[in-house]
Parts: structure tokens; sequence; C-alpha cells
């Protein structure tokens, strides 16, 4: 039977709506004026244009986490393909 009493999970991090802290870290008031400017010229808000600009961070690193992957050189031919590449050549050669 689950306790009603017992309160939320005390890992940080094993929520999937846990808050990373190193990512929203305060902005210093010269680095919030700056993207209030960008925000402003791109017509939207200070936090549209934030949470817009963590969302694109995090593509270009999912993007460059799968081009290190596609990189990583073919595996050799294992034992049974090494055995039908062989029964496939002539006895003579």
């Amino acid at each position: 039977m689950l306790d009603p009493d017992v309160g939320p999970c005390e890992n940080p991090g094993t929520h999937p709506q846990s808050i990373d802290v190193a990512t929203n870290k305060p902005l210093s008031e010269g680095q919030r004026a700056y993207e209030e400017r960008r925000a402003a010229k791109a017509g939207m808000s200070l936090e549209k244009w934030l949470a817009a600009k963590e969302k694109d961070r995090q593509a270009e690193e999912k993007a460059k986490l799968k081009a290190e992957a596609a990189a990583k050189p073919p595996k050799p031919p294992g034992f049974f393909a090494r055995l039908i590449e062989r029964a496939h050549k002539p006895l003579g050669s």
C-alpha cells in the first residue's frame, strides 16, 4: 500500500521535469538588458526568447552527439559474416 504522506522523490535529476541548475543561472544586469534587446528585435517576450534560445542550444547539442555517433568507424564483419564470405569464393583461389 502506498503511503499518501510521502513527499516527492529526493533524488534530483530523476524526474523528467527537474530543472538543470547550471542552465538556469540568473542573468547579470547587462546580460539581461542585452537579451531583452534581442528579444524585442525578434518580437518576443524575454521569457519566450530565453526558452527558444535554450531549445536551440539543446537541438545543436543533440545534433552534435548524433554527428559524433555517425562518425564512428564501422564494425568489422562478425564470425558468421566471414564464413559466408569465404563460402561464396571459389575453392581454387
